[in-house]
């Protein structure tokens, strides 16, 4: 499988909270559902079909508990028959076990990274990462992740956890893919290339 990252993000790189208030105020975080008010259905559309292209969900603990309490009670949605029925992975030191309210579901814990590279070697089309931004933060550093989803919302926030922090790993990339939708959201699709390259601007730089 290929491993997919997908995160929505302010234009300061604020990867926290985007889809309500109350999602996650951990930090003293204050203001959580920026990315809302920038929904559209052509991105609704859009996430649809990202989603028909997922085998299996991998999530970080904040992230699957916050999706494991809301999803199973979201059946009417269109999107609940793929995130409840799929396969799902969640990286955690301190889970002993996901619970039987989100099946089914499978914990990870102690080598991460080579857990989630074998789960890479098996069949399939993606294995895709929703939010968990510090999962993601350490498969990129680990050289793990294939595709980056970012949708960018046209706000600055101002505070919280973001995608990128200082000190983070290099990584290089290149754009697949862009488009915008009516209601301002930025979509980027790139795709890894390993280590950046870095250069010197001037007139003498081959």
């Amino acid at each position: 499988m290929k491993l997919v990252v997908q995160e929505f993000l302010s234009l300061d790189g604020v990867s926290q909270g985007p889809g309500a208030p109350d999602e996650d105020t951990s930090g003293g975080f204050t203001r959580g559902g920026w990315f809302v008010p920038h929904l559209d259905e052509d991105f609704e559309r859009l996430a649809g079909e990202w989603l028909g292209e997922a085998d299996a969900f991998l999530f970080g603990r904040r992230t699957y508990q916050n999706f494991a309490r809301d999803w199973p009670n979201m059946t009417d949605h269109p999107a609940a028959a793929i995130l409840n029925g799929l396969p799902k992975y969640v990286a955690s030191h301190s889970l002993t076990e996901a619970g039987a309210t989100w099946n089914p579901t499978t914990v990870l814990s102690g080598d991460v990274p080579a857990q989630v590279a074998e789960l890479k070697r098996r069949p399939g089309r993606e294995l895709q990462i929703h939010g968990s931004a510090e999962l993601a933060q350490s498969l990129l550093a680990a050289g793990l992740v294939d595709t980056l989803r970012l949708v960018i919302a046209p706000v600055v926030v101002g505070q919280g956890r973001r995608l990128f922090p200082d000190g983070g790993a290099p990584v290089g990339l290149r754009l697949a893919g862009h488009r915008t939708t009516p209601g301002g959201l930025s979509v980027h699709t790139f795709e890894s290339t390993g280590v950046p390259e870095f250069g010197t601007y001037g007139a003498d730089a081959s």
